[in-house]
């Protein structure tokens, strides 16, 4: 009754409701606004601060904006049961055609075919109807121009638009049967991928015209591999759906015992669900969203770069001050959970979960963000450059962590004095190459300490590494982290001036440092224990190397000396100043690091490690 009676103060701040079942009213608990974006137009008529409660339900079609003029606003979701936002409508009037079941969507506003590269069943996201079924197929275009490094410029001429929009297929993999209505092509490079669409087919010359161009020319660094999606010909299993524009409708082949009428099935409408939108010199300020749970977005039909940084995410921030995200969920989305552009200053995501998404997790950067006790998992879902944790900036915390299933980097951090700490990191770098587990560009000054890599398997191309510090990254400090079961635990590539101290490195085969094109490294009281060979490639690139412990089980070590990035002299030496002792791990080929009593790696100073915290925190 007091919560009542001061709700109906004029000029009085209060609290506005909204539940998925009203039909309109006052924004009171009695008579809630229907909408996020009814109660938020409501509550910046009157001075604040204001917090709007939104009852547990599933909320549709959502789009919300939050503008300069919302700032200081609270929007909280009801528990224990938090409410839904689905950037989507839900898909009703299910009928058959022959195994198929096949659902009529809304006009598009626009009157051109929907964006849909997403569907949501009973809140999961089914797979897409793909060709082939599994693995890629071979292609046979070729792009023989040089790389010349991020730094350098990029390739050492730029690519003709005809070379971004052609691909020659190998014979009998594609045939008239091709509907380049439909069809999607993803074209894979090396560190990135391009999905774009198919404007022609000419069956007699075997070659697609692509439309948009591709982010890189189909054949570049030498990768030649490409999949097909959204095809009646791609419908191989139960579960998976397509997009049949021609209809406007969607086919989905239900898995068994599902029945239509029992299934909640969403399609996306939106790129992003909730937009915290300021303007240059004047940002939204502090802004929080608590226990709110967010689904179903698309993404539009463009080569998506590098990271997939062209699409939105779930949550968009803007030219955005002081917000922070507590408890929220992304799940299954097209693009990314969450990301930020503009100024951001001081933004916080903490104790939030982001899975099943299409592209990304979290891209939030800026000035002062803190990025902690998060769960990132099972991302690049469609578009496999995508990364866990991206974007960094200036004096930025991304710590405790849990972030896995990535198709590429899980979390790729640069800029000044960052801080990326007591991460726990696994099973990344699934699909795309030259990545880590943690990933630096052009870092300066920052710190990765206390993280835990572990399990990471290369696929080739230009590799996979648990720590990387890459072009133009200097003063960067990589201690007390422990990577275990990944062959290649540290990569360096165009760095200079950077210490790596007190880490310790458990590998089941053979093992690998690079230092390639990078100077003035120290490289102090490491632990390496391989199973097999220790190889370290631009042992030159290390100034000081100080009471290193390895131990190679097979008893081969390997110097080499680069002269760019090819080798100039090798030696079956380890580097300067190791020490070529069994470190006695308590159980290494278990991963069990911890150092034994009698170790020698305490008579070179190397600290005992315990990285058993790295990851999320308890509650």
């Amino acid at each position: 009754m007091a919560l009542a009676l001061l709700s109906g103060l004029p000029g009085r701040a209060r609290d506005w409701h909204v539940a998925a079942q009203a039909t309109g009213g006052d924004g009171s608990l009695a008579k809630p606004w229907p909408t996020l974006q009814e109660a938020v137009n409501a509550a910046r008529q009157t001075p604040g601060p204001h917090r709007i409660v939104v009852h547990s339900g599933h909320y549709f079609n959502v789009a919300a904006t939050l503008i300069p003029a919302d700032s200081g606003l609270v929007i909280e979701g009801d528990q224990p049961t938090p409410p839904t936002f689905y950037g989507g409508v839900p898909l009703t009037n299910w009928q058959a055609d022959g195994k198929f079941q096949v659902a009529p969507l809304p006009p598009s506003p626009t009157g051109k075919p929907w964006d849909i590269r997403l569907l949501l069943v009973n809140g999961e996201a089914r797979p897409r109807s793909r060709f082939p079924a599994t693995g890629t197929l071979p292609h046979e275009t070729s792009f023989g121009v040089s790389w010349m490094s991020t730094t350098g410029g990029g390739w050492a001429r730029p690519p003709a638009e005809a070379e971004l929009t052609t691909l020659q297929y190998r014979a009998g993999d594609l045939g008239d049967w091709l509907a380049i209505t439909n069809a999607e092509i993803t074209v894979y490079h090396m560190w990135d991928e391009s999905c774009v669409g198919i404007a022609a087919h000419d069956p007699t010359t075997r070659t697609l015209k692509l439309t948009p161009q591709c982010g890189h020319p189909p054949g570049a660094f030498g990768v030649k591999k490409y999949v097909l999606w959204n095809l009646q010909e791609g419908m191989t299993e139960p579960g998976q759906w397509f997009y049949d524009r021609a209809q406007n409708r969607i086919v989905y082949w239900p898995k068994a015992g599902e029945e239509m009428a029992r299934l909640h099935v969403v399609a996306p409408t939106q790129t992003s669900i909730l937009t915290l939108r300021g303007e240059p010199g004047r940002p939204i300020t502090n802004v929080t969203i608590r226990g709110i749970h967010f689904a179903a977005t698309t993404v539009p039909l463009v080569a998506g770069g590098f990271a997939a940084a062209a699409f939105e995410g779930a949550i968009s921030l803007r030219d955005a001050h002081d917000c922070a995200f507590d408890r929220v969920v992304v799940r299954g989305v097209a693009g990314h959970g969450a990301k930020g552009s503009g100024t951001l200053r001081r933004t916080r995501i903490e104790n939030s979960e982001i899975t099943d998404c299409g592209a990304g997790g979290i891209y939030v950067g800026g000035e002062g963000a803190v990025i902690r006790n998060n769960h990132v998992w099972k991302v690049g879902r469609s578009y496999p450059s995508a990364i866990g944790i991206y974007q960094g900036g200036r004096d930025c915390l991304v710590s405790h962590n849990e972030v896995h299933d990535c198709s590429y980097s899980a979390i790729n951090y640069g800029g000044v004095s960052n801080v990326v700490e007591n991460n726990l990191i696994y099973d990344c770098m699934k699909v795309l190459h030259d990545g880590a587990a943690i990933y630096m560009f052009a870092a300066r000054n920052c710190i990765l300490r206390g993280n835990l890599a572990r399990d990471i398997t290369d696929t080739g191309g230009y590799g996979a590494s648990a720590y990387y510090l890459d072009e133009r990254s200097t003063g960067c400090v990589v201690e007390n982290n422990v990577s275990l079961r990944v062959s290649w635990p540290v990569h360096n590539h165009m760095a200079t001036n950077n210490i790596i101290r007190n880490n310790i490195f458990v590998v089941p085969g053979d093992a690998k440092l690079t230092f390639v094109r990078s100077t003035d490294f120290t490289f102090e009281r490491n632990v390496l224990y391989a199973a097999g060979k220790i190889r370290v490639e631009g042992v030159n690139g290390v100034a000081h190397w100080v009471n290193n412990l390895f131990f190679s089980e097979s008893g081969v070590y390997e110097s080499v000396i680069l002269s760019q990035y090819s080798p100039k002299t090798t030696t079956t030496n380890p580097p300067p100043n190791t020490v070529t002792e069994n470190p006695r791990l308590q159980d290494p080929a278990r991963g069990e690091y911890r150092l034994r009593p009698d170790s020698p790696a305490h008579r070179l100073g190397i600290q005992p490690l315990d990285v058993s915290k790295a990851g999320r925190l308890t509650p």
